[in-house]
């Protein structure tokens, strides 16, 4: 099945560069940037309700924190308090799972038909080579646009947890952008700039039904 799938993206790859050549600008990057965008408009309604839950999780902070304070003493009465809140409030918590596990496998997939697609002439864009990796410029772009993104979606910003993970995400993504081919953390800074204008309408929908709500 994954050989199929890492067919498939080649094809799908061969397909959209021969869309390029069609528009008069024949280039393998711009053919991985459209993938990019059709894969994320497959997966937005699972994003969608992956950065909804983000957001409302966020404006939930203060009365998670209120209630953490209020059984302080008592961690699983604490714990069993935060679900019954995001229950109220219809939010779950584990949603921002589901999008990353769908992802996963197309991440591979691609990385494997990156490996071993031929690129021929056309293997530049800009200033990279798709087929080589340590490009330094995309990694640092992979990363800043990781930070972007985790801080736009505000999860509970006083769990030390978050916090970390705020900073160690990008560094570790970045790192692995660095290792893999240019291609690769294309796909990758492309996915993650399409991920921040996407929550930044939905910060701004939620925004406006708060508004309407007050």
């Amino acid at each position: 099945m994954f050989d199929t799938l890492v067919g498939f993206l080649k094809s799908s790859l061969d397909f959209l560069y021969q869309l390029t050549a069609t528009l008069g600008i024949p280039n393998y990057g711009l053919a991985i940037i459209l993938l990019t965008i059709i894969v994320k408009m497959i997966l937005f309604p699972l994003t969608y309700k992956q950065m909804v839950s983000m957001r409302k999780m966020a404006d939930l902070g203060p009365k998670i924190k209120e209630l953490q304070a209020k059984y302080k003493s008592q961690p699983e009465k604490a714990n069993a308090a935060v679900m019954e809140l995001y229950k109220e409030h219809k939010v779950n918590p584990f949603s921002g799972c589901l999008p990353l596990i769908v992802q996963m496998p197309i991440f591979i997939g691609l990385y494997r038909a990156l490996l071993s697609f031929q690129f021929g002439a056309n293997a530049q864009f800009l200033w990279v080579n798709l087929t080589q990796k340590n490009d330094i410029v995309l990694a640092l772009l992979a990363a800043g646009t990781t930070y972007l993104q985790s801080k736009l979606s505000g999860t509970n910003p006083n769990d030390p947890t978050y916090k970390t993970m705020l900073y160690m995400m990008p560094i570790f993504l970045g790192y692995i952008s660095y290792t893999v081919p240019a291609g690769l953390a294309l796909y990758w800074v492309t996915m993650n700039l399409m991920s921040v204008l996407q929550q930044l309408w939905i910060n701004k929908r939620i925004g406006k039904l708060n508004a309407q709500k007050a």
